[in-house]
């Protein structure tokens, strides 16, 4: 690809799962896209808890989403495990049990195919590729490269470099970091909550002969002690041998205010479109994606505002994110409270109220 191979209709900057989704549906409708990412091989190295809902659970998680099976596609050899409950553990260890069916993936080989699938569709892209500054049109790499699109959507997660130069917003971050562990774990999902992981959650996520094991925290709460710690004391609760360890950062805000300016889009986790009350990512920067890809297509095609992109994902996902974002102001305040009076409220009495949070919905019936 050469310094003048500059007539791109959109660039997206990264390659994920929500920069692959704007690839696929922007070369579906017959445009030129072009994907940079500054990793290698994109999908390494492992930066989460890999677990996503099934696609029945997304409906019910996403009543006003179509067409989810076209959307969310994921082939067997990225599935490690299909989960059929989720235990929500309080500090005593006395957990709630509630029926979930989720897929445990290997997030590196289903990344891996989200980029074939673009690629498919007719996106193309760019690897190793820093990108050093955006402006108007241009993209400028940190090897002096330079390259122009009609459209530019930032995908780079939460430093993402289109958000860096062109949005102000701040927004919470919670670290997390996570082991991939061998050994037998059992089938359900586990997220433990209390002093162990102050803020936010630890988890035990099952897949097919170990399990993705980590915590995150609101710093804030953390009484100056070091992700690190916390970390190493959840993990060594197990025994088993860390095969891969790793670290991240999750945005917990929920969405940011505005996804467009100008030419510009941002979506997936430089979005915020992360679910706070679960830390759902995966599938939520897929929708967001798809939303943003079929929206840059008719702009293209029909001159219609790039807004529009803000709108259907407020018709598709509002609902189901400020659900979520107050569950998660609410859960803030209670994951401060000491160990005890976390145990008194997570008991048969609250279970109905407990999913109703995880699961992004009204609080009162």
């Amino acid at each position: 690809m050469s310094d003048g191979d500059a007539d791109w209709d959109v660039i997206v900057i990264g390659g994920g799962p929500a920069g692959s989704t704007v690839a696929r549906y922007v070369a579906e409708g017959g445009h030129r896209v072009l994907v940079m990412d500054s990793r290698d091989s994109i999908g390494s190295p492992l930066q989460c808890g890999e677990l996503v809902p099934s696609n029945d659970e997304m409906r019910r998680l996403c009543p006003d989403v179509p067409d989810i099976d076209d959307l969310l596609q994921t082939p067997e050899d990225a599935i490690s495990m299909r989960t059929r409950e989720m235990h929500i553990v309080p500090p005593s260890g006395r957990p709630l049990k509630y029926q979930f069916e989720g897929l445990m993936l290997n997030r590196v080989a289903h990344d891996e195919w989200l980029v074939e699938l673009a690629s498919s569709k007719g996106a193309n892209y760019l690897t190793g590729a820093h990108v050093e500054s955006i402006s108007g049109e241009s993209v400028s790499l940190r090897d002096g490269r330079k390259f122009t699109g009609r459209v530019i959507v930032g995908a780079g997660g939460h430093n993402d470099p289109l958000r860096r130069d062109h949005w102000d917003e701040s927004g919470l971050k919670i670290p997390i970091k996570f082991v991939l562990m061998d050994g037998d774990f059992g089938e359900a999902v586990e997220l433990h909550f209390g002093s162990m992981a102050p803020g936010g959650y630890a988890w035990v996520f099952p897949k097919e002969g170990g399990a993705n094991i980590g915590v995150g925290i609101q710093k804030k709460f953390s009484k100056g002690k070091s992700l690190n710690i916390f970390t190493d004391d959840f993990v060594g609760r197990y025994g088993g041998q860390a095969t891969f360890s790793g670290a991240g950062s999750l945005p917990m805000s929920g969405t940011i205010d505005t996804f467009v300016k100008g030419n510009y889009l941002l979506v997936g986790d430089a979005a915020g479109m992360v679910l706070p009350s679960n830390g759902a990512g995966i599938t939520i920067a897929m929708i967001g994606g798809r939303i943003a890809g079929q929206t840059i297509v008719r702009h293209l095609d029909h001159e219609t505002p790039l807004t529009d992109y803000e709108v259907e994902w407020n018709r598709q996902m509002g609902k189901v994110m400020g659900n979520s974002k107050l569950s998660f102001r609410l859960g803030s305040l209670i994951l401060r409270l000491p160990d005890w009076m976390i145990n008194m409220a997570f008991n048969r009495l609250t279970k109905a109220l407990v999913w109703r949070s995880v699961t992004c919905r009204k609080l009162l019936f």
